[in-house]
């Protein structure tokens, strides 16, 4: 694996990026936003199906905010891919790395799963489910975003 992250490390678009002070800010600020727009979404939607504003109706929420926290997650894996690139030998060794990608995976998977069996808005979830669902959000998101946070302070 080593020899793969090596390889993406020299490529040549890789090795610009790292080294261009604006270019490199560029992606690092959208990711900074991506995160933003994910978790600003995901965090009221989840406390939402919770059961918190239980008079706002969970279908009108749901419909603005998974898509405010679906274009969120796309753009934070397309910088955050960038952004891995230019360090890959260094990031995949890190246990907060690596433990940020396995929440954000499941993260991603168990939302797939959700709106395969409840739909987009959530409106076929019972409250049990839907609470599960919070919960599993609200950790998979939070905690990838510390845990991204604590990249630069763990040695891999």
């Amino acid at each position: 694996m080593e020899g793969i992250f090596g390889f993406l490390e020299a490529l040549a678009p890789i090795q610009a990026l790292r080294f261009s002070r604006w270019g490199y800010a560029a992606v690092n600020t959208t990711h900074v936003l991506a995160i933003a727009l994910l978790v600003g979404g995901s965090v009221p939607l989840a406390l939402r199906l919770f059961g918190f504003w239980p008079t706002v109706p969970r279908a009108a929420i749901a419909r603005i905010l998974s898509l405010t926290a679906g274009a969120g997650l796309v753009l934070a894996l397309l910088t955050g891919s960038l952004l891995f690139a230019t360090r890959a030998t260094e990031y995949a060794v890190n246990p907060a790395f690596q433990f940020k990608i396995a929440l954000v995976t499941l993260g991603a998977v168990s939302t797939i799963l959700a709106v395969n069996r409840y739909g987009r808005d959530m409106d076929g979830a019972s409250d049990a489910a839907a609470r599960r669902a919070a919960v599993i959000s609200l950790v998979c998101w939070v905690g990838a975003l510390v845990s991204g946070r604590l990249v630069a302070f763990v040695q891999g």
